[in-house]
């Protein structure tokens, strides 16, 4: 349902002169839906955030915020829009209380909401137990929770957060990604992150521009079927030769790992040989004990991308170059 769409971008471009960064990208956040957005460094990502918090008109095309279109009413716009930059914007000598006060203020929440405003926040971001504490005093992750309270204490319909995790500890990483799904419940959220494994496990939804263009966007669940290479490692406890293995039906190669394991390749889009090869062990004895279907991790998919996208654009400008 329409009304279940937070974010809707239409065909944006957003040029530098004549520098296209973002080039006729489109997508959108549903309600409840947690987005992981990555890129490479100059990719059209940072300028893509700037258009979605309203802080820079794109070129071309549309961005609606909750069904409010951003360039005509971009004020009522924007107050749909919780936001968390990568360098929390914080006073370090206000307390939590007087910082979401502030807060709560700039976004024009009426007096007698204020005070179940600021603990609704803090209730949410664990921090209950600090609203009379300093800022300045707090941990990192403490005052990352502080930024996120800030970004929420409206209850807008989009939170977008920009390197949420940047410079904190595995247990306070953990935390925030706890809490940023949790977000999720309410809220659609859109995360920036150079972290891939916090993608992986906090997002439902992947997105990867490169060169101003989205080259993928599917759900984490769906991704399994990028990570999956084509190939399966196997360890044999009275292993063959490796020519005895490459007869078995469906493997077309075989690598020697070591003097028990090998990687047993097949065709990209074809039937994994790992049946085949039980079934063959058994009958030659040759002990199978192990055999693991490889895949690749989000990072190694985001390298492949981004890599082969450069690659073929170079192609591409030298075919050119030396036709001219």
């Amino acid at each position: 349902m329409q009304n279940d769409i937070f974010v809707s971008v239409k065909d944006v471009s957003r040029f530098y002169g004549i520098t296209r960064a973002v080039n006729n990208i489109s997508f959108e956040v549903k309600r409840g839906e947690v987005l992981g957005f990555l890129g490479p460094n100059g990719a059209g990502k940072s300028t893509t955030m700037l258009m979605l918090t309203g802080n820079l008109a794109p070129s071309e095309g549309e961005i609606i915020i909750n069904g409010i279109d951003m360039l005509e009413n971009p004020k009522l716009a924007k107050a749909n829009i919780g936001f968390l930059p990568e360098a929390p914007p914080l006073y370090r000598d206000l307390t939590v209380d007087e910082y979401l006060r502030f807060c709560a203020k700039l976004h024009r929440i009426s007096q007698d909401r204020l005070t179940s405003a600021i603990d609704s926040a803090k209730q949410q971001c664990g921090l209950t137990d600090v609203g009379q504490r300093l800022i300045g005093n707090l941990s990192k992750g403490y005052q990352q929770r502080v930024g996120i309270a800030q970004a929420i204490i409206h209850s807008p319909s989009v939170v977008i957060l920009d390197e949420p995790t940047v410079g904190l500890d595995p247990i306070q990483i953990r935390e925030i990604r706890q809490l940023i799904r949790e977000l999720g419940g309410e809220h659609s959220v859109i995360l920036s992150s150079h972290i891939l494994p916090e993608i992986q496990t906090t997002c439902d939804r992947v997105q990867i521009i490169n060169r101003g263009e989205l080259v993928l966007s599917d759900t984490v669940e769906r991704l399994d079927h990028y990570m999956h290479e084509s190939c399966v490692t196997v360890v044999l406890g009275n292993p063959p030769s490796a020519t005895d293995l490459e007869a078995v039906e469906g493997v077309t190669s075989v690598e020697v790992l070591d003097d028990n394991r090998f990687k047993c390749y097949f065709e990209p889009k074809g039937q994994s040989p790992a049946e085949a090869i039980v079934e063959m062990s058994v009958q030659q004895q040759w002990r199978l004990t192990e055999l693991t279907p490889d895949k690749r991790s989000l990072e190694q998919i985001f390298v492949d991308i981004t890599t082969s996208e450069k690659s073929s654009d170079e192609t591409t400008r030298s075919s050119k170059d030396q036709a001219a």
